[in-house]
């Protein structure tokens, strides 16, 4: 099951090669799979544009799937000539399909807070 096409996630993005276009729907794939786990009764329209955004992190602006800095990175550094880069990823690592803070909010699982008691009920 995906919740969207590679020509969605072509569109607002830019043109994937051929090679790139079987990763690109393989990873549409993995991608629902991820969404299902946070919220599986969110809006079709909402899924379609997380799926989207994942997959793009993951593909890169460059269409060699690298990019010159993390994407999703909510802080980073670097240095000339003693080689040093230091990022912090905000949800995921560079590699992976993660969902990030917006995106979780998207599909209903923000930053809610809640309690379920298994004795409520119980008591007449």
């Amino acid at each position: 099951m995906k919740y969207a096409e590679v020509s969605d996630v072509e569109g607002g993005f830019r043109p994937l090669a051929t090679d790139e276009k079987g990763r690109c729907d393989a990873l549409l794939e993995e991608a629902a799979i991820v969404i299902d786990a946070f919220n599986d009764q969110a809006a079709d329209d909402r899924k379609k544009l997380v799926s989207c955004r994942m997959v793009r992190r993951q593909l890169g602006q460059d269409g060699q799937g690298t990019i010159a800095y993390p994407t999703g990175a909510s802080q980073g550094s670097a240095s000339a000539l003693g080689y040093s880069q230091t990022w912090t990823m905000s949800g995921g690592s560079v590699g992976e399909l993660y969902l990030s803070k917006l995106e979780k909010r998207l599909l209903g699982a923000g930053d809610k807070i809640g309690a379920r008691s298994p004795v409520e009920g119980l008591v007449p």
